[in-house]
């Protein structure tokens, strides 16, 4: 009790300092904890839209769990049924989701149909069909004609419901009577359709699986057919159905797990039962996917976070060298007086966990409130008000806590650790040496992290070489966290080679302005110069801050930038349409393949279809359209030069249109995008080609081609221009199957595609007409949804549409591309506030040790402008330095480090090239923060400054 007691009057009395160890040590415990709420927040999120797009593209409702089984009456079908109803019951309600719909379709076998009075139904006609029954159908449908059928036998006969397309194919009207006849049957089925039905509603999940067969089936109520086909006396060979309709938006990660063990268990049942069944729930395969992409987004986090986390732990360190600092004295003494390191480290200890176990109950809510900032980020320190992510505390949450409350713990105590080592004497001497090396300095630790990061950089350099001229897919590849960690060990590693140097910059200062300069910085410059290794700590940690932030916003920027850039290169424009063309081309031929070579006037070729242009001037008016133009691709044409043919893709446009529609990023070519289409459009018969058909053949510029396509006649044409990117284009070469299957060293085997650019004139009028593109270029700030609108209005046919900023929206919503956006706001966020913190932290402390100094130059006559003078000075030879030293190695780090992140895309389809990026908003933003944070600083040491008087200062001294 009493070390406790001890303990707490210390924290007392260095409390502002204790208060900033526990806030480092809570800000780490809520950045440790908020990855696994983070995780499985935004998985939780792709979870439902994953399913929701899979709905939209397949037409099928994702939470329904259709299985189909036949069973025989000679292998006990009726038990076997019986069970299996039972069974799938209790399962539907294993799933632990919310059940919409749960249906039973039953479908005797397809019987041999003959009319029961031939008179009324012409009995030549071949007709097939089976009874069946829907649980719940009547409230379904709708009667389209006739009446509702009986709910007994009629005369022996059953009263059935019937689709149109049964009356359709067996060419029966209301009222006819057939009979189902089959050697099987004990008896004859004879079935009369009384009334012709259709869905209720066409978007009701009854139908998700149910309209198969409906040309052949006769629905009776399901009462009646269970007591009639299923029954021990009466059973037949039939087929049965069980679909249920979960609601897959109640479906939680956590019951993934249980989904798919239900799902395997009812698949076992059937296979080990029933020898004919079906299973379908093209929802497992989906879920599947979710342990992958959860290792893969927790290993992203953790490698994203990795500088954020060497900051916090500088952090603590240093909070905990300061306080430790402060009692360097003390513990000299005890262990002078025969306390132990032991005794000593106890106190310690117990503090850490005091505070360790505060954080623990604090950080975790923190880092739920984290978590939701990390959700509304749209790219580097952009928010938008998009829906919430869905965020809850976990046992994981409290898990990472605890191991971020050890390590910081840990990292809190080593300056403790090595304190207790130093003797009375020792500390004095240390005192008396402020000049020396730092440890990592000593050990070269600078100098082996920096030859550590440049061996990896050589490595994924060698490794991205390889991806981009094999044309090779990284979509393969995990997410190394390496491209991250370097990264942090790099700027770590060059904030200490050059605070190695900085020394000797500090004495070649001294040196130049000797003779000249005034007291005040005659006596900073000394002072910096004579105790290099006491600012240090201040120094890395403004270097960390500013370059860890200059990267985090370059790689953020580029990540972002490059993958717009990739979406709106691939599409060409803003919006990428196709419309229905008129042709000649015959109907497709109904009956066997086989028929299809007939002879007469098409038995020697097959003839070209003809197409008639619609109007392109309506879409050109559309609203909030800029500029369209016609974009013709033919991806089977060929080139040929000399005797010399090559298979390319060939592309006409009307110059003028296409120049001010398409995307196209600066400085790709050799001359500007506008450049090559002046050229072209001064002769109808010019055309561009692509670099790799100057490569591969020889073209030049003047020579004559010929191009075409099968079907057509060619069409010469003289090449203009040679260029390496085009609109919608991607010259990255493509592995073949030889070089897939052959050693990664040998490029000779990857083919570059190939393209020709010329007038689509020219190709209507010499070649053939055919569909083409419409390519449009929005006004600035309009919205797709008004295109839609009026193409809906003009009532325009589009059989294709591309949004191109609809799908940058939707890159944003990528996990993976939220991750990095926000952790790396986060990082930065948290990075600035706690450096802010550590360094007024510092400088307040510092002047503190001052005082006494500060008293004497005053008594000696230093007024209070040269005073304020000397802690500019300071200030700029330290914190300015490390700013200075920040922007280089932030920049440093950029260029080389963030070309890297290209490793994470596919490299064969990132077109246009990974450029990195840097916008100068977010360096002004960060130099703005830097120097409001330097001075405030100064403020207030000036007005503390301000306060000290000299009798102060002289009493301080003698205590």
């Amino acid at each position: 009790m009493a070390l406790l007691l001890m303990i707490l009057r210390k924290m007392v009395k260095n409390r502002w300092l204790e208060l900033s160890l526990l806030l480092g040590l809570i800000v780490s415990v809520a950045l440790a904890s908020s990855m696994p709420i983070y995780t499985h927040a935004i998985l939780q999120r792709m979870l439902i839209k994953d399913l929701e797009v899979q709905q939209t593209n397949t037409l099928r409702y994702p939470g329904l769990v259709a299985n189909q089984a036949y069973f025989a009456k000679a292998k006990e079908g009726d038990k076997r049924l019986a069970e299996t109803d039972a069974f799938m019951s209790d399962m539907s309600k294993r799933f632990d989701l919310p059940i919409l719909l749960s249906t039973r379709t039953r479908g005797t076998m397809t019987f041999k149909l003959t009319p029961s009075d031939p008179s009324k139904i012409d009995p030549k006609e071949q007709r097939y069909g089976e009874m069946a029954a829907m649980t719940d159908l009547e409230k379904h449908i709708r009667i389209v004609d006739g009446v509702m059928p009986s709910s007994k036998l009629v005369d022996g006969v059953y009263e059935a419901w019937v689709f149109p397309e049964l009356l359709t194919k067996q060419k029966l009207v209301l009222g006819n009577e057939v009979t189902l006849v089959d050697n099987d049957l004990k008896t004859n089925i004879r079935v009369k359709p009384v009334a012709v039905i259709d869905r209720a509603d066409y978007t009701d999940i009854y139908w998700s699986n149910s309209m198969k067969d409906m040309n052949s089936r006769f629905f009776i109520p399901s009462a009646l057919f269970e007591q009639d086909f299923t029954k021990s006396s009466h059973f037949v060979d039939l087929f049965s159905y069980w679909s249920i309709v979960l609601d897959y938006h109640q479906l939680k990660l956590e019951g993934i797990e249980n989904y798919i063990a239900t799902h395997k268990e009812i698949d076992d049942y059937f296979s080990r039962n029933l020898a004919t069944y079906t299973s379908n729930n093209t929802t497992v395969s989906t879920l599947q996917a979710y342990g992958e992409k959860e290792k893969k987004l927790r290993i992203l986090l953790w490698s994203l976070n990795v500088p954020v986390c060497i900051l916090l732990a500088f952090y603590l360190f240093m909070v905990a060298n300061l306080i430790t600092e402060r009692q360097k004295t003390e513990i000299a003494v005890l262990r002078s007086r025969g306390a132990s390191r032991a005794q000593i480290m106890i106190g310690y200890v117990t503090e850490g966990i005091l505070l360790g176990g505060i954080a623990l109950l604090i950080g975790p809510f923190v880092g739920l409130q984290l978590t939701k900032v990390l959700g509304a980020s749209n790219g580097f320190l952009s928010f938008v008000q998009r829906a919430a992510i869905e965020v809850k505390l976990s046992q994981g949450a409290y898990q990472y806590g605890l191991i971020a409350v050890i390590a910081s713990v840990g990292m809190v105590l080593i300056p403790a650790v090595l304190a207790t080592r130093v003797s009375i004497v020792g500390h004095k001497q240390t005192l008396a040496r402020k000049n020396k090396l730092s440890f990592v300095h000593k050990i070269y630790l600078d100098v082996v992290l920096l030859a550590v990061s440049m061996y990896l950089l050589q490595s994924f350099n060698r490794r991205m070489d390889d991806l981009v001229a094999l044309g090779l897919e990284s979509l393969d590849m995990k997410v190394d966290p390496l491209l991250f960690v370097v990264p942090a060990f790099f700027i770590f590693a060059m904030g200490l080679f050059l605070l190695r140097i900085y020394p000797w910059v500090i004495k070649l200062i001294y040196s130049l302005g000797r003779k000249w300069w005034p007291p005040y910085l005659y006596s900073t410059l000394l002072q910096v110069g004579r105790s290099t290794t006491q600012y240090q700590f201040i120094m890395l940690f403004i270097i960390m801050t500013l370059a860890t932030g200059i990267f985090s916003a370059s790689a953020a920027r580029t990540m972002n930038k490059n993958v717009e850039e990739k979406i709106h290169y691939k599409n060409g424009s803003d919006i990428v349409l196709q419309t229905a063309w008129d042709n000649d081309a015959p109907p497709p031929q109904s009956g066997p393949p086989g028929l299809e070579s007939g002879s007469g006037s098409e038995a020697g070729g097959k003839k070209r279809v003809q197409y008639v242009e619609p109007p392109f001037i309506p879409f050109t008016q559309l609203t909030g359209v800029e500029s369209a133009a016609r974009v013709f691709k033919k991806e089977d044409a060929y080139i040929a030069i000399g005797k010399d043919m090559k298979k390319t893709t060939l592309m006409g446009i009307d110059t003028d249109d296409f120049g001010r529609t398409a995307w196209f990023r600066d400085h790709l070519l050799d001359h500007h995008f506008y450049d090559y289409l002046n050229v072209l459009a001064t002769d109808s018969k010019a055309v561009l080609v692509s670099r790799s058909i100057a490569e591969e053949t020889g073209a030049k510029v003047g020579d004559v081609i010929r191009i075409g396509w099968n079907d057509v006649e060619g069409a010469t044409a003289v090449i203009y221009g040679i260029i390496d990117y085009w609109p919608s284009w991607n010259p990255n070469p493509i592995l073949t199957a030889a070089s897939a299957s052959s050693s990664l060293s040998s490029k000779s085997k990857t083919s570059a595609p190939n393209l020709v650019i010329g007038h689509l004139s020219y190709i209507q009028n010499n070649l053939a007409v055919e569909p083409y593109d419409i390519w449009m270029k929005l006004k600035p700030g309009m919205t797709s949804q008004a295109l839609y609108e009026s193409l809906e209005q003009k009532r325009l046919s589009v059989t294709r549409l591309v949004d191109t900023n609809m799908m940058v929206i939707q890159s944003k919503n990528d996990p993976f591309q939220l991750a990095v956006n926000g952790v790396m706001t986060l990082g930065f966020l948290i990075a600035i506030g706690i450096s802010f913190i550590g360094f007024l932290l510092y400088w307040l402390l510092s002047l503190f040790s001052q005082i006494l100094q500060f008293g004497v130059l005053r008594a000696m006559g230093i007024s209070y402008r040269q005073l304020i003078g000397m802690l500019v000075a300071e200030q700029l030879l330290t914190s300015g330095a490390g700013v200075l030293i920040g922007m280089i190695t932030g920049n440093t780090a950029s260029r080389l480090f963030v070309p890297l992140f290209q490793l994470t895309f596919d490299s064969s389809s990132q077109v246009p090239p990974f450029q990195v990026s840097f916008d100068p908003k977010d360096q002004l933003h960060l130099y703005m923060i830097v120097t409001i944070m330097i001075g405030l600083g100064l403020l207030l040491l000036g007005t503390m400054l301000s306060r000290i008087k000299i009798h102060q200062a002289v009493k301080l001294g003698e205590d």
